[in-house]
């Protein structure tokens, strides 16, 4: 698989990484340890060198497992992956919950989850708007990689906004994004941004919670405990997460224009995939995956051809006649 710079940090990862969240058993639905165990081994063997992750995934079992796996790879002498986590999102969302003591009692907690003395990446997990511009808050994350707690830090944010904001502090290693083809506003300004100022990139909900997999219908039904039933309109936290913003029968809608496009040989998932890999500054693609074969399917989306200069307007033209509407303002 291509590597690539983790853009400040300066760590090489394969181009596709793997997303954790589905690993923590809540929000996806049920995941039993030895599947998300078998995935990370799928993704790990296909060179996704690469593992996000956050604290409040599972509350804590992401890490958990992510934690088991690394004491495994440990075991049997192997090269364990680049882990990144988040944090922030388990306490109430005010900006005076950021706080120096805050960073270090949740990190300690993830640290022990993860079975390390130090963090490859911690990101502030979508963190409330005014903490971006709080110098107290990136002072602190600061002192904590100068203390070894933590390799390199970052930002997973909501808005293009908050991501040009993010990148003016000169130590951030990297911006994490919603970036897939029903969200191409961060095309316009984010992603120049950070190929000018080195800013490594990591593009997350790359398939639109799913939609952009092409298996669903408007007839399909998701678990009571997975948040592409109970979240989306935004019922229990910011709507751009589930389908990415995107009404569910207006995603199906797109899918369907675009499924003519997809290679020979690949699936709308991979076509979805590599179109991110394809976009300027994209440091590494998080898909999440529940199986290992979902892993190593992912993983191969890296092998594919480039796409056309054809087949890039022709997805463009996708989104500004059914997507553009509805998020492009928004996020």
């Amino acid at each position: 698989m291509e590597n690539r710079t983790l853009g400040r940090d300066g760590k090489h990862v394969g181009v596709i990484g793997t997303g954790a969240w589905q690993l923590g058993g809540a929000d996806w639905g049920r995941v039993s340890e030895k599947d998300a165990l078998d995935t990370l081994s799928a993704a790990l063997e296909s060179g996704a060198t690469f593992i996000d992750t956050a604290d409040e995934y599972g509350d804590g079992r992401s890490e958990q497992v992510i934690g088991t796996f690394l004491r495994s790879l440990a075991r049997s002498g192997a090269a364990r992956p680049v882990v990144a986590t988040k944090m922030g999102r388990r306490v109430e969302q005010a900006p005076e919950n950021y706080t120096a003591a805050n960073f270090r009692a949740w990190l300690d907690r993830s640290r022990r989850n993860l079975g390390v003395e130090r963090i490859d990446l911690v990101q502030l997990h979508c963190p409330p708007h005014q903490v971006y511009t709080d110098d107290a808050v990136f002072d602190a994350l600061d002192a904590l990689v100068e203390d070894e707690v933590i390799a390199a830090y970052g930002v997973s944010v909501r808005t293009c906004e908050q991501a040009l904001i993010a990148m003016r502090r000169p130590r951030l290693a990297m911006i994490q994004i919603v970036l897939n083809m029903f969200r191409l506003k961060p095309l316009e300004r984010v992603l120049p941004a950070a190929a000018r100022s080195g800013v490594g990139v990591i593009a997350r909900v790359p398939l639109a919670s799913g939609l952009l997999s092409g298996r669903y219908t408007a007839s399909t039904v998701f678990e009571a405990s997975d948040h592409r039933s109970y979240n989306r309109h935004g019922e229990s936290f910011d709507v751009g997460e589930t389908f990415s913003g995107v009404d569910f029968a207006t995603g199906l809608e797109a899918v369907d224009r675009l499924r003519p496009m997809v290679p020979p040989g690949a699936t709308l998932a991979q076509f979805a995939l590599r179109w991110i890999v394809d976009q300027e500054a994209v440091s590494v693609v998080i898909p999440g995956a529940r199986t290992a074969a979902q892993a190593r399917a992912n993983a191969a989306a890296a092998a594919l051809a480039p796409l056309s200069e054809t087949t890039l307007r022709a997805v463009r033209s996708v989104y500004d006649e059914l997507v553009r509407e509805q998020v492009h303002h928004r996020w």
